[in-house]
């Protein structure tokens, strides 16, 4: 059975281009044929699903990760927090956010990150939760610093948080990035200028959140999700 036709189509003007020219490598990544529709089958929606117990030890708190040596992550603690929304504003309940990002240097825990800030031993940068009935998650973690990327003569990746969704089965896999709200490298980044529209761009970066943020302890982004339509938010690969 094929539940395509439940979905909105994708609004054009949202997502980047497979290939963009300023973010060089892309040109490596980028299909070279026609993309080919494959319809989903009742099995794909309803394959293998996500439950709390598969998230092991990965949480919402990246602060203070299972298997640190017991102390806690450096840099200015943030609360990321938001609803993953379907196009008509509906929650969409259950569904498996992952979070990984860079440590307060700029630096990820990952060894082919060349850059030379320092590691850090109480931050893996991963985090994992399970959406609520209103669709809501909620992070803990450390603002993410910029750093070096390569692309071009003086490039700057802006400060970001990357987003993995799957829904209630495994084989729907959404990837996008969330941003922080007067950073100055935004307009110089090629990611995250290769999404077109400026409207679908501002989709992308959180909103500073005072009323979340915990006094003394912890400031506050918001960041809302649409899975599709005309409001969806864009992702680093056409859903």
């Amino acid at each position: 059975m094929s539940t395509s036709r439940l979905y909105a189509p994708v609004a054009p003007g949202i997502h980047p281009a497979n290939a963009t020219d300023a973010y060089r490598s892309s040109a490596k990544r980028a299909p070279r044929e026609a993309l080919v529709v494959i319809p989903e089958t009742l099995s794909e929606v309803s394959g293998p699903r996500c439950g709390r117990e598969r998230l092991g030890h990965a949480g919402h708190d990246l602060t203070r990760p299972a298997g640190a040596r017991g102390g806690e992550a450096l840099g200015q603690r943030i609360i990321v927090h938001g609803r993953l929304l379907d196009e008509r504003g509906r929650p969409e309940r259950g569904a498996l956010v992952e979070v990984w990002q860079a440590n307060a240097a700029g630096r990820y825990l990952h060894d082919g990150d060349r850059h030379d800030a320092p590691l850090d031993p109480n931050f893996s940068g991963r985090g994992a939760v399970l959406t609520d009935d209103e669709g809501r998650y909620r992070f803990l973690t450390i603002e993410p610093g910029i750093y070096p990327w390569g692309n071009h003569y003086n490039a700057w990746r802006p400060k970001h948080i990357h987003f993995s969704l799957f829904g209630q089965a495994w084989a729907t896999r959404l990837v996008t990035q969330m941003y922080f709200p007067g950073d100055p490298t935004l307009p110089l980044d090629p990611i995250f200028m290769g999404v077109p529209d400026e409207a679908a761009r501002a989709r992308l970066v959180s909103r500073f959140d005072i009323t979340c943020s915990e006094p003394d302890y912890a400031m506050a982004y918001e960041f809302d999700i649409v899975l599709r339509g005309a409001d969806g938010t864009p992702w680093e690969g056409r859903p």
